[in-house]
This record gives structure tokens, sequence and C-alpha cells, in this order.
């Protein structure tokens, strides 16, 4: 599933940068050579980075 449209950053390629780098999900496009344009996507995507991490931590 795509949680970026305007970068095409798909939920799994999400996934595994909070896997690998700490950081928002500002943070994490910035590491996946993007940055957010409209902006409509951050709060999905901080709610996956979220759940990816908690997981990690379980």
């Amino acid at each position: 599933m795509y949680i970026c449209i305007c970068n095409a950053i798909r939920e799994k390629d999400l996934r595994a940068a909070a896997r690998c780098h700490g950081g928002d999900a500002e943070t994490l496009y910035g590491r996946m050579g993007c940055q957010p344009q409209c902006r409509q996507c951050l709060d999905d995507a901080e709610d996956v980075i979220a759940d990816e991490r908690a997981c990690l931590a379980a």
C-alpha cells in the first residue's frame, strides 16, 4: 500500500526505514531521498512508524 502518493513511498519501505533509522516521518522521508509535498500522508506515516517501532520493542 502506498503511504505517500506524491513520493510513491510504500508502507513496506517506510517500515524498513523505521527499523533502521530514528526520527519522525519527515526525517525518514529525507533518508529515503524525498520530502513531504502535500503533507496529507504525514499522520498515516507517523502511525506506521510508531507501529513498526512498537513491534520491534515487543
